[in-house]
């Protein structure tokens, strides 16, 4: 095990490491690539359980998008191998309907109708109203991106993913059409009002958009009417519980279209749906709580984890930590299935055009970036067939994102080919 202190011993193991005579990684490594960023970089042999690789990984890192791989582990450990998309309870001519945050229901990928069809078969449908306690954005979010998708609004109930969608196809479609008077055409661009659903969309535009609506009780009342015309009542309580379970899409393909879009709204409402399973009460704290204290109580460094997405600069996790959690997955999860969940490097999801292998792919991973850092958690196949768990970390770079991995991806090759 490596255990490295400072930038000069970082160059020298690394030498070490992947046999640096004719690799020149000095050459590679440049005095400011450590002395104006922080980094840390964890490798551990799924095989051999060895530490192979260690610097700065006991340390702290702002992580973006790798926290995901956590929000990954919650789902997998909490849900079925299919999404609860309700609890529900009958009375007569009555269906009583409580939300557990599946983001499934009508919207544009999955477009999933399982609540639209359970509701057509009753005269009323009640909605409990009073079971989520998280607030409608994660801590920490950025106020300015209240109109951008990568900001949808949490909520027990989400409809359309809780966006609307504009295209411009021989004119304007827009879902849900219940906005369809609250479109205006602009010069240029898209944008959200802030503080109201009120929307603008380029008229030349081609391209589809997609903003945020602000969701409140009125709005979801307002387009359960809109689907199920005068059917539709919101409650804040019943005496008859809801009991029963409806489930929706299956929980894998939830899982790879969050981790491989790095789509943050899904990555929201899994940790809201995983807290279903626990309490009637909708909460990710509850979520990230449970597993904390209970699946990953064996942590050595425990993260500040306060959001699904990683939206938040308030997380801070370690690579230790990240590679805890990618062994865990490895250990119970057949490989197959596992790696499906990740982009692939030069093939699929963000690292389409980076980290791509010679005559196949050799990571599987999951990149994290906001401005000045950019991670990548996950596995690396070596040439001899070895599966390495790995977290890289960049923290606090001047740089360009492409700048910095391109060294990234010199260091992740010369890995691959030595072991």
């Amino acid at each position: 095990m490596f255990i490295l202190r400072n930038k000069a011993c970082f160059l020298s193991v690394i030498i070490i490491l992947i046999g640096c005579k004719s690799l020149h990684i000095n050459k590679e490594l440049k005095s400011e690539y450590l002395e104006n960023q922080f980094t840390g970089i964890y490798i551990y042999d799924l095989e051999s359980d060895k530490v192979l690789f260690d610097f700065n990984g006991d340390k702290y890192f702002t992580p973006a998008s790798n926290t995901k791989i956590f929000t990954l582990f919650t789902g997998l450990s909490a849900l079925s191998d299919s999404i609860p998309a309700f609890k529900y309870a009958v009375n007569k001519d009555t269906i009583i309907i409580q939300g557990t945050g599946d983001p499934s229901f009508l919207h544009s990928f999955f477009k999933d109708s399982t609540a639209l069809k359970m509701g057509k078969k009753y005269k009323k449908v009640k909605i409990i109203t009073n079971n989520i306690s998280d607030d409608r954005f994660g801590p920490g979010w950025a106020w300015e991106d209240f109109g951008r998708y990568f900001s949808a609004e949490r909520s027990p109930f989400p409809m359309y993913g809780n966006v609307v969608t504009i295209q411009n196809k021989n004119g304007l479609k827009i879902t849900p059409n219940f906005f369809k008077n609250d479109i205006k055409t602009n010069e240029k661009g898209y944008r959200r009002e802030e503080f109201i659903n009120s929307f603008y969309y380029g008229k030349n535009r081609t391209r589809e958009a997609k903003m945020p609506m602000i969701i409140d009780w009125t709005l979801i009342e307002n387009l359960w009417n809109d689907i199920l015309p005068n059917k539709v009542q919101l409650i804040r309580s019943s005496n008859l519980k809801p009991s029963r379970i409806a489930y929706s899409i299956p929980a894998d393909s939830l899982y790879t279209r969050m981790m491989k879009e790095s789509d943050n709204f899904l990555a929201e409402q899994l940790l809201v749906l995983a807290s279903s399973t626990f309490s009637n009460t909708l909460s990710s704290a509850t979520a990230r709580k449970f597993i904390l204290e209970n699946e990953l109580k064996d942590l050595k460094q425990k993260p500040r984890w306060v959001d699904g997405s990683g939206l938040s600069r308030y997380n801070l996790f370690t690579p230790n930590s990240f590679v805890h959690v990618l062994t865990k997955m490895y250990k119970k999860i057949p490989r197959e299935r596992l790696f499906s969940f990740f982009s692939v490097g030069g093939e699929s999801g963000r690292l389409k055009n980076w980290f791509s292998g010679k005559d196949k792919p050799y990571i599987y991973a999951k990149s994290g970036s906001l401005g000045n850092n950019y991670n990548l958690s996950g596995y690396l196949i070596t040439n001899s067939g070895k599966v390495l768990a790995f977290s890289y970390m960049n923290n606090h770079f001047m740089n360009s994102s492409s700048k910095i991995k391109e060294k990234m991806q010199v260091i992740l090759e010369k890995i691959r080919d030595k072991f």
